[in-house]
């Protein structure tokens, strides 16, 4: 049986609901369970499937991007669907009585929205994410938002007041699942309990093409998170409904605000950038291939194991992206791996910078080797990223349990070096697990 991949989170461990409790002390037994070479098969057997019961949703590192198959929670009584989350009334920013950044204003009127695009909407909502901004119904951000869940959605689309799930939908229109696009809204306002039983997220995307799991960037206890996530919010599909801002101008836009296709252009000019909305975590497009083709092009050749793109979005594309966008001298969101019209534009027309070979003898971004993909990590398995991983664990001091080697084939002694240099990262639970993804690989080989 093929192991399912992990992505390093913690996963659900920040929730208050039931289900997620559950899940948090079925980790937390699991944790219990002695993992060592001898220990008995049926304590590792069940180490092993409690742990596959907190990686559902999972985005897998390297390769096509899919969703692990998400498994029965446990025995007893169970609210995936219900996060537990309160949250405050409607408010003006920085709160009814203001505060020491700023003053209080009246609450925005349905009508009255300011124009966004789609990446500015998604960047908003990184702002928070990379803050990790705690969880308060109370408390309000220094940007004047409420550090609830609808608070941060009226933060993401930049309303000029703090509202709540009772109000968010009249800034909105409803949509349908098929109709979903990054930057829209997943909704469930409980009328029976109104301040304890809604919850909203903004939704980031499709994780693959089966459209079962999405990218959820969402305010919940202890602080913002990002996660992969069942639709329409774990268990449940029905009470979650999907919206999309008003402010959204034409419902798709381009990455750059503003930007509109060439005079003249006709509609499926390979030249034009098709928008953002065809890049990402979901995608599955001719635009897509068109770009791996364009960055091989231009360097990128190392980025993809089998030496051609396809029209499915993999962290190949987005690593490939990136090292373009670095290679412009690029940094932080201008670098996020996601093309842009400026980039769609010097890839078309051969403009700007080419990607920088790597020193010689390793393969890589910037002289790290590039990451072959969570499936070369499992039992059974045998390959040569194997065997460099190990000597570089050897290479940081994580080669306590080889008694031989480091070799090509997997084995347990590289899982448990891989643990303890996760967990020497300050990374616990499924982040610790033994199995490099993309940012264990980096840190590795940086």
């Amino acid at each position: 049986m093929k192991m399912p991949g992990f992505e390093e989170y913690e996963p659900a461990g920040d929730c208050v609901c039931r289900g997620c409790a559950q899940r948090r002390r079925a980790l937390a037994r699991a944790r219990a369970i002695p993992l060592r070479d001898g220990g008995h098969p049926a304590a590792r057997g069940a180490r092993r499937a409690l742990v596959l019961a907190t990686a559902a949703g999972v985005v897998l590192g390297g390769g096509s991007v899919t969703a692990a198959a998400v498994t029965s929670p446990p025995p007893g009584p169970a609210a995936w669907d219900d996060p537990s989350s309160p949250q405050g009334a409607r408010t003006p920013l920085h709160g009814p009585k203001g505060g020491p950044v700023g003053k209080p204003g009246a609450p925005a009127q349905p009508g009255a929205v300011r124009r966004i695009d789609r990446a500015t909407i998604i960047n908003r909502a990184k702002l928070w994410l990379d803050a990790q901004v705690p969880y308060s119904m109370s408390e309000y951000w220094t940007d004047g938002y409420r550090q609830d869940c609808s608070g941060y959605v009226s933060m993401v689309w930049n309303l000029g007041s703090n509202e709540w799930t009772g109000s968010l939908d009249k800034f909105a229109t409803k949509i349908t699942k098929d109709e979903l696009l990054p930057g829209d809204m997943l909704l469930f306002h409980n009328p029976a309990d109104p301040n304890n039983g809604s919850h909203v997220v903004i939704f980031g995307g499709w994780v693959d093409s089966t459209r079962t799991h999405y990218v959820a960037y969402e305010q919940t206890r202890p602080n913002t998170r990002k996660l992969a996530t069942p639709y329409g919010y774990w268990a449940n599909a029905t009470k979650y409904v999907p919206y999309r801002f008003n402010g959204v101008p034409g419902g798709i836009l381009p990455e750059t605000p503003g930007a509109q296709p060439p005079a003249g252009s006709k509609p499926g000019d390979a030249t034009v950038f098709p928008g953002a909305d065809k890049f990402g975590p979901g995608a599955t497009n001719d635009h897509v291939a068109q770009l791996g083709r364009m960055l091989i092009e231009r360097g990128a050749y190392r980025f993809y194991p089998k030496g051609v793109a396809d029209r499915t979005w993999s962290d190949h594309d987005k690593l490939a992206t990136a090292a373009f966008q670095r290679a412009q001298g690029w940094t932080g969101a201008d670098a996020d791996g996601i093309p842009g019209t400026h980039t769609w534009k010097l890839l078309v027309e051969k403009q700007g910078k080419n990607i920088p070979p790597t020193v010689a003898g390793a393969p890589g971004p910037g002289g790290v080797r590039a990451y072959p993909g969570a499936a070369v990590f499992r039992p059974g398995r045998s390959h040569e990223a194997i065997r460099a991983l190990g000597r570089q664990l050897v290479k940081k001091g994580f080669g306590t349990y080889y008694t031989t080697g480091p070799g090509p084939l997997w084995s347990e002694a590289d899982r448990r070096n891989v643990e303890a240099f996760q967990r020497a990262q300050g990374w616990t639970g499924a982040s610790a697990n033994g199995y490099p993804g993309p940012e264990t690989w980096r840190r590795l080989f940086a």
